[in-house]
């Protein structure tokens, strides 16, 4: 079960020029739990994830993760010990599939990163003699997903940070994938900070779900929670268009 605090977002404040981008937010992950952030395009869900390893500072507000104010860490390796998942994957396509999943070892100097690599391949389903070779235009897409998900595990972080990882794949690979990602959190007990814009997504892989609303948040609570009560009219009709409302 989740235990300690393991990311925390206290009263966020970002602008983008005239765009408010985050007003006010404030969360808590605990330690192995998946918490997802859902909302329309513009809600602020991708701007908040990124303050978690400083691909975005906030303008106000306070960020940690394990109790250390991310502001007071140096941005790089905090990247470094943060996995991160970005839309798209994000693979480099002039390099091998082994050499991009070993990359976080690699920069962190890790003596076995080669064996790192292989072992993160495994645990997504893709055989590393059959895999690691290749480059990424030689994989499906659900591949490519599959190898930008091992490089985010491959130098074991205690924190997994993904952007609508799944949201280009087709049905039957989506399916696929998030039962793998099911497997994964089971197995490596992880804490998981999710964004996705599927509700259905989010109620089957998150403990937790964050509805973000134009930078605020309307509702936090488990799938059951806000089933059973919505917080708000926006939570009621976003429930009532995917179809799940109680």
């Amino acid at each position: 079960m989740p235990g300690d605090v393991t990311l925390r977002a206290v009263d966020l404040s970002k602008r983008y020029g005239e765009v408010v981008a985050l007003d006010g937010v404030s969360l808590e992950a605990r330690a192995g739990e998946c918490l997802a952030l859902i909302g329309e395009s513009g809600s602020g869900k991708t701007t908040l994830l990124r303050c978690f390893n400083r691909m975005t500072d906030p303008d106000s507000g306070r960020v940690l993760v394990d109790g250390a104010e991310v502001g007071s860490l140096d941005p790089i390796a905090l990247r470094r010990r943060i996995g991160y998942v970005p839309q798209e994957g994000g693979l480099l396509p002039h390099w091998s599939i082994g050499r991009n999943v070993s990359l976080v070892p690699w920069l962190r100097r890790m003596t076995d990163r080669a064996e790192r690599g292989a072992r993160a391949l495994v645990l997504v389903g893709l055989d590393p003699a059959a895999f690691a070779g290749r480059k990424p235009r030689e994989l499906s897409g659900g591949q490519r997903q599959r190898a930008a998900v091992a490089r985010a595990l491959a130098a074991d972080p205690d924190v997994i940070l993904l952007d609508e990882p799944f949201g280009a794949l087709d049905a039957i690979t989506r399916a696929d994938l998030q039962e793998t990602f099911l497997r994964l959190r089971t197995e490596l007990r992880f804490t998981a900070l999710l964004v996705t814009h599927d509700l259905h997504e989010a109620m089957h892989l998150a403990d937790r779900i964050v509805v973000m609303r134009a930078g605020r948040v309307e509702q936090t609570g488990t799938p059951d929670d806000l089933r059973r009560a919505a917080a708000t009219d926006y939570v009621r009709h976003l429930l009532e268009r995917a179809r799940v409302a109680s």
